[in-house]
């Protein structure tokens, strides 16, 4: 089974894919923005864009999860921002038709919320995913509003039950003292920083 976390950059996605790992025994985050990181450090300078509008990424994400799905036993959890309805189409579309177990869920909040929380992140270059904060909303509200959590109000751990919820999946407890799982937090957050 493969869960999609959606949402405009900044508003927890990653964190959330790690902390439900944590819980879930047997699962794997398969971060899909690896592989567009990859395809940006093989391309000259001139010819680098958005890594989402290389047909190579999409069917490079949709090929990477369709062999894990294939081979892999546990829950793969997928952080990543796909606003782009035929793109998301070109990967969840083509594994939900070869018959994989796809369930999406798009963490939503207000603009506010969502450039507070970039602005709380020790992330050095979020001035361009500031940037995409409307487009990034705009973008998700095109897609199945069932799948929308509105995570406003919400403290970190009600978001990971209830995306755990939505999708189906029954969590360990959390018998982590609060100062390790904010060490997590951390450290998720320092492999996550990206200069743009």
């Amino acid at each position: 089974m493969l869960l999609w976390i959606n949402g405009p950059f900044g508003v927890g996605k990653t964190q959330t894919a790690f902390a439900l790992a944590r819980r879930l025994p047997g699962s794997f985050v398969c971060d899909p923005e690896q592989l567009g990181f990859g395809l940006q450090r093989m391309t000259p300078p001139a010819l680098r864009g958005d890594f989402q509008d290389v047909p190579l990424w999409r069917e490079g994400v949709r090929r990477v999860l369709d062999r894990n799905l294939t081979h892999f036993d546990g829950v793969l959890i997928a952080p990543m921002t796909v606003v782009n309805p035929a793109y998301f189409d070109e990967i969840v579309g083509e594994l939900r038709r070869a018959g994989h177990d796809v369930r999406h869920v798009a963490l939503l909040a207000s603009r506010e919320t969502v450039l507070r929380r970039l602005r709380s992140r020790a992330d050095f270059g979020h001035r361009w995913s500031s940037q995409q904060v409307d487009r990034c909303l705009h973008g998700l509200q095109q897609l199945d509003p069932a799948d929308h959590l509105h995570t406003d109000g919400l403290s970190y751990e009600k978001v990971v039950e209830a995306v755990a919820a939505r999708a189906g999946l029954t969590l360990q407890p959390d018998t982590l003292p609060a100062w390790q799982r904010r060490l997590n937090r951390l450290r998720v957050r320092w492999r996550s920083i990206r200069v743009d």
